[in-house]
């Protein structure tokens, strides 16, 4: 059984980083497009990020272009996004996911999701 596991959530004032993970375990992790997702409250879930098995391909929502980056290191079956300069309008609940094909922007695309990780900018 597949599972998906997040980290790195927190408080941060604006302005601030952070790096959050997310470890696979139970499937061939290579076989994964990876995508993260965030649901702020009282909004839907919207796409953030997703990157290929190999990782030479990634995509960002224009609300991250610039500011996170996304990549994953297969040996450890694990996927980070890496976000700096952040915002107030950042704070939500943050999703890893997981589907074996390369469709990667709707939530729909993904199989497997985590139990989300909680990131709060203050300003």
């Amino acid at each position: 059984q597949v599972q998906l596991v997040e980290s790195g959530g927190g408080l941060v004032q604006a302005g601030g980083s952070l790096r959050l993970s997310c470890v696979v375990s139970g499937r061939t992790f290579n076989w994964y497009t990876m995508g993260w997702f965030r649901q702020a409250p009282g909004k839907e879930r919207d796409f953030v990020a997703a990157i290929f098995w190999s990782g030479a391909s990634t995509f960002y929502a224009d609300s991250a272009k610039g500011r996170f980056t996304i990549s994953r290191d297969n040996a450890k079956n694990t996927v980070y996004l890496q976000m700096n300069s952040l915002k107030p309008e950042d704070t939500a609940v943050y999703y890893c996911a997981g589907t074996y094909t390369s469709s990667w922007r709707a939530q729909t695309d993904y199989d497997y999701w985590g139990q989300g990780t909680q990131v709060t900018v203050s300003s």
